[in-house]
């Protein structure tokens, strides 16, 4: 490892904090952990101490990080009894890499600064596959002296690394992320659907495109999920609709028309009615097919 072991702190280990968490111990750093869910035995056997409250993670940690489902998690993680903030000393600094609001992220860098610690905003894009990978984009807000300091530790994490701006940047720029990733998602699931309902072979259809102009890396991983029918959550649709919800309430706020992040939207609420919100986001394709009476997969 490139620095010496740091005490860390890690709150939140679901899907993705688990396997991030777990790389920052398998590098030596000596990792203290608290999480609402039960603590998985990766990061147990990694030797991660864990803790009874967010306070006692952040007493004990330099260096804590959070990875959370929303803006409410992460400001009572930090602000809320025996929560973050009742455990810092100045020096300290906190990385938020949950995907929140911007507005709020400005909010609480604020309040964390005016305690004498840094706080970085640092969103990822990668889903379950990239955390496990090591190879997350990691999108970054806050000074640079802070990002300096913990960049070594975005590296055993992620591969593209990225100091955006000031705090809320990084937000900002997940926002823009998950506009780009939901509307590929949604163009993908109308491209397959109508090759299915055209009798044309979809996982055909899906390697000819690969090798054009239409190619990414979303017709690559979930246009093989939607053929496959391998919908288990890498990054469940109920959570993209709030990183939508996030885009379509800056707007407005800011006066930006985004028309196509409303529909896609809507598609996301299509599922979500059908109970099917907790499934990956690639899943997306079932509202394109039922509003269709057409499965990719299907004659």
């Amino acid at each position: 490892m490139t620095t010496p072991p740091l005490d860390l702190g890690f709150i939140g280990l679901g899907i993705m904090g688990a396997p991030m968490a777990g790389h920052l111990a398998a590098a030596g750093h000596r990792l203290f952990v608290h999480t609402r869910s039960a603590v998985r035995p990766e990061v147990r056997n990694a030797g991660a101490t864990v803790c009874a409250s967010a306070k006692e993670v952040t007493q004990r940690a330099a260096i804590v990080f959070l990875m959370l489902p929303d803006t409410p998690d992460v400001e009572r993680v930090l602000f809320g009894p025996d929560g973050v903030a009742e455990g810092l000393s100045t020096g300290k600094t906190v990385v938020d890499m949950s995907s929140i609001s911007p507005i709020e992220t400005k909010n609480f860098a604020q309040r964390i600064n005016a305690l004498g610690c840094d706080y970085l905003d640092a969103p990822v894009s990668g889903g379950e596959v990239g955390a496990k990978a090591g190879t997350l984009t990691i999108m970054v807000g806050g000074p640079a002296s802070a990002f300096d300091r913990v960049k070594p530790l975005f590296e055993l994490m992620g591969k593209n690394i990225t100091l955006i701006g000031g705090n809320g940047d990084g937000q900002t720029t997940k926002v823009a992320n998950q506009i780009i990733v939901a509307l590929t998602i949604a163009a993908v699931s109308e491209a397959l659907v109508f090759a299915s309902k055209a009798g044309a072979d979809p996982a055909k259809v899906r390697q000819a495109l690969m090798g054009g102009f239409a190619s990414s890396r979303i017709l690559e991983v979930h246009g093989e999920r939607m053929i496959k029918r391998t919908f288990n959550p890498g990054f469940r649709i109920a959570l993209h609709q709030k990183d939508l919800s996030l885009a379509l309430s800056g707007a407005r706020a800011m006066g930006v028309a985004l028309p196509q992040t409303a529909g896609v939207a809507q598609l996301m609420q299509v599922c979500a009615a059908h109970g099917l919100d907790q499934l990956d986001h690639s899943a997306l394709v079932r509202a394109v097919e039922l509003m269709s009476r057409q499965e990719v997969s299907g004659d």
